[in-house]
């Protein structure tokens, strides 16, 4: 990504929470074929004992034969997550900026898988469906027929990524007066064609922790 400081995401709690809140995202690997990407769903996992706690441990799986596609455990991939992010229209600023931006939260994590045991794959497809499934009136889980889900199972191949490094940004129009602000939270929270609450929720959220930070120093 661009380099801009005043953008940058280093507290891991905030990372966490993009990653936990926005779950699928891009696996891209450079193989010897190329570069490859794929897209599946990651939940965090917590640090191992003696593993630093800051640490962020991601697990999924991927259906056959993309193990072989990504050579996944040879190399280091890179997992892209994308939170929030729209159109910014300079209709929402002051007649004299005039130039429109896309605000953003993404992170890029860096790390090589380790290839899970079958039973620990079975496992982690187990808490993916239960993650998903706990907020449905009557949730579905794996265990209805185990024997069928274990079969199934035999088509993915899990996978551990314990994060080596990360770059992520926060793009929240920072850089603008606390009155633009509330205008382009008023659009984002609008009717019109860019209306994004999500996105107006993190723009909010990024002038409090703003607010905070000037506060503390």
């Amino acid at each position: 990504m661009r380099h801009t400081p005043h953008f940058l995401m280093t507290d891991v709690d905030e990372v966490r929470r993009l990653i936990d809140g926005h779950p699928w995202a891009t696996i891209v690997s450079h193989t010897a074929s190329g570069l490859v990407a794929s897209h599946y769903p990651f939940l965090l996992e917590a640090p191992a004992p003696g593993d630093d706690p800051d640490a962020i441990v991601l697990v999924s799986h991927v259906g056959r034969p993309d193990e072989v596609a990504h050579e996944l455990g040879q190399h280091e991939v890179l997992v892209v997550f994308q939170g929030p992010h729209g159109y910014v229209s300079p209709a929402w600023y002051p007649p004299e900026q005039f130039v429109p931006t896309w605000n953003h939260v993404t992170a890029h994590c860096w790390g090589t898988p380790e290839i899970l045991s079958d039973d620990e794959n079975f496992r982690v497809l187990g808490e993916l469906v239960d993650h998903f499934e706990q907020v449905m009136p009557e949730p579905v889980s794996l265990e209805v027929d185990e024997d069928t889900a274990r079969r199934m199972a035999k088509g993915t191949v899990g996978i551990r990524i314990r994060v080596a490094r990360f770059d992520a940004r926060a793009k929240l129009s920072q850089n603008k007066a606390p009155e633009v602000v509330e205008r382009i939270v008023a659009g984002l929270r609008g009717d019109g064609p860019y209306a994004s609450p999500a996105l107006a929720d993190a723009v909010e959220r990024a002038q409090v922790d703003r607010a905070g930070s000037r506060e503390a120093s």
